[in-house]
């Protein structure tokens, strides 16, 4: 039996990123080019500064977002990696959240 979900197979490894509340949000806004994290944070509303930066380390760890030192300050900006990019196609295998149509009931 060839067993395709095992703790080592890239598509488990792949949902579990996905499955996080935050990854798939910070991915998506990185979409439009690199941001300082205060941007992010911003963009993303509802974020404390300590969640925001576990989940860019645990992005970077895993390759779908880069860290760039801006120079001597303490400056810093994220960007989506390659991989990071590939990844934003899955948004398109999820409705469209609207008013009008509410795919999801708690």
């Amino acid at each position: 039996m060839n067993d395709v979900f095992l703790a080592d197979c890239r598509a488990r490894l792949a949902f579990d990123l996905m499955a996080n509340t935050w990854n798939p949000v910070v991915l998506w806004a990185l979409r439009e080019g690199p941001l300082r994290p205060a941007e992010l944070r911003r963009r993303l509303g509802g974020i404390s500064t300590k969640v925001l930066t576990e989940t860019v380390r645990r992005l970077e760890f895993n390759g779908l977002v880069h860290r760039r030192d801006c120079g001597r300050t303490a400056k810093v900006e994220y960007s989506l990696t390659e991989l990071g990019t590939t990844l934003l196609a899955l948004k398109d295998a999820f409705p469209a959240c609207d008013e009008t149509k509410a795919p999801f009931t708690a």
